[in-house]
């Protein structure tokens, strides 16, 4: 009986020495990683991190550090070259990295003057500094959605920078009026975001493509560089127009100038010299005016002296106004779209004549529109369209799969075409330089 309780006592502990062997081995720690930034790898050093204060200056940091007056004049004179002082201002970052031996001297400085960009003082030897920055990474994010109360809402709900939609509505400035988008039009947008370290995000890189639904139609945004030692981007639709709608050079589509802007001209109904504010272009009554530009009718009336006239501003710097029209063929409060017909050419108000007098409004102010420059897109070269197709359709493609996951529809890709004509006015001189270039023909062929 006694050596039968002996050996149950053996089998138990036996038994429980395993147990707790089994246990140790699940409790097994991993090893922490040790942290690396600035190419240095912070288990090698004492890290002494400092925030500059009010009123501090590099005198005052360094010396809390205990560098000698020596020692710190030395520094600031390395330093200077590579870094403006101006730049250390309140909550800026300065790291210390000390040896690990009893001496504990600091070995590398470093300053952050924004999360990306460092100063790199190396005191192991002599003094060197370097301008560093820290890798970065881009990552490529594409999301699709429904406007809700606002774009800067919507994309907040989404959690993305509020510095696209600055973006967003750069690129589309001349195309959509954000003010007038309706809750439930339908976007989607690929952007890249950069990253510090892989780890610390850097905002909103670029922009790769858009679409957003404006008054039931679908308007595309592709950045494309046509030259590449202009280096310019611009950005166009899917069939590519471009999206930053430059001003046909006039409102009629056959163009003959009979004035110019000018500050003192002798105005041939009142006879007395005043000044002309307009360009005028000559053409038959009922002739058709397009609007120059995309944008909305702010007035459509009749003075005495403009006659019947449409003036339509495009956005809050620029306006354009045509008058003495025969007819008016818009209401004030209308959408117009680039070349979309207002009016018919006539002689009402002020007019000697059947002519439209294009005015063109910077700022609240008359301009003359052929002196102007304005910021305008490059037209799409033809000799780039093939180059601009090929890049856009797969940005097209991954954009238009996107959305259709998300709104829950059957993915039907249409590939990006080719734009149709542009309006291109033509020139035409007035008769009498007309009559002298057919003199001139004559007798050369004489």
């Amino acid at each position: 009986m006694k050596k039968t309780l002996i050996l149950f006592v053996l089998v138990c502990v036996l038994f429980s020495c395993k147990k707790s062997e089994e246990e140790l081995w699940v409790a097994e720690i991993e090893p922490v990683k040790p942290i690396v930034d600035f190419g240095i790898n912070f288990t090698d050093y004492n890290v002494d991190q400092d925030t500059v204060q009010y009123y501090d200056n590099l005198t005052r940091i360094l010396k809390r550090q205990n560098f000698s007056d020596k020692k710190v004049n030395q520094i600031i004179e390395k330093i200077k070259d590579s870094l403006d002082l101006k730049l250390i201002k309140r909550n800026k970052a300065f790291t210390f990295f000390r040896s690990k031996d009893r001496f504990n001297k600091v070995k590398i400085i470093v300053f952050q003057p924004d999360q990306l960009n460092y100063i790199f003082v190396d005191l192991r030897d002599s003094i060197v500094v370097h301008k560093r920055a820290r890798p970065l990474t881009f990552k490529v994010r594409t999301i699709a959605g429904t406007l809700k109360n606002s774009l800067s809402q919507t994309l907040k709900d989404e959690n993305i920078d509020i510095a696209l939609k600055k973006r967003l509505i750069k690129v589309y400035a001349w195309s959509i009026d954000f003010f007038k988008s309706k809750k439930g039009d339908r976007f989607a947008v690929s952007f890249t975001e950069r990253y510090i370290n892989d780890t610390i995000y850097d905002g909103i890189d670029s922009l790769r493509c858009a679409f957003f639904e404006y008054k039931g139609k679908k308007i595309y945004a592709f950045p494309f560089v046509q030259d590449s030692i202009k280096g310019k981007t611009d950005y166009y639709d899917d069939e590519g127009n471009a999206l930053r709608n430059f001003f046909l050079k006039a409102p009629l589509k056959v163009v003959n100038i009979t004035s110019k802007y000018s500050l003192k001209r002798f105005h041939p109904v009142q006879q007395i010299w005043k000044p002309h504010y307009g360009t005028d272009y000559a053409a038959p009554t009922g002739t058709p005016i397009m609007t120059t530009a995309t944008g909305t009718v702010e007035m459509a009336g009749y003075t005495a002296g403009n006659g019947n006239f449409v003036k339509v501003k495009h956005d809050k710097t620029y306006s354009t106004q045509y008058l003495h029209m025969s007819k008016i063929l818009v209401k004030r409060g209308q959408s117009v779209k680039q070349g979309d017909v207002i009016g018919k050419v006539g002689s009402t108000g002020l007019a000697s004549g059947p002519h439209v007098c294009y005015r063109f409004w910077k700022n609240g102010k008359e301009v003359d529109a052929l002196k102007l420059k304005l910021p305008n897109s490059e037209p799409m070269n033809s000799n780039n369209k093939p180059r601009y197709f090929k890049y856009i359709t797969p940005l097209k493609r991954n954009l238009d799969s996107v959305a259709a996951v998300t709104f829950k529809e059957p993915f039907q890709f249409s590939p990006p075409k080719p734009k149709a004509a542009e309006l291109e006015p033509i020139i035409e001189e007035d008769s009498k330089s007309k009559s002298s270039s057919k003199k001139k023909t004559k007798k050369k062929k004489k």
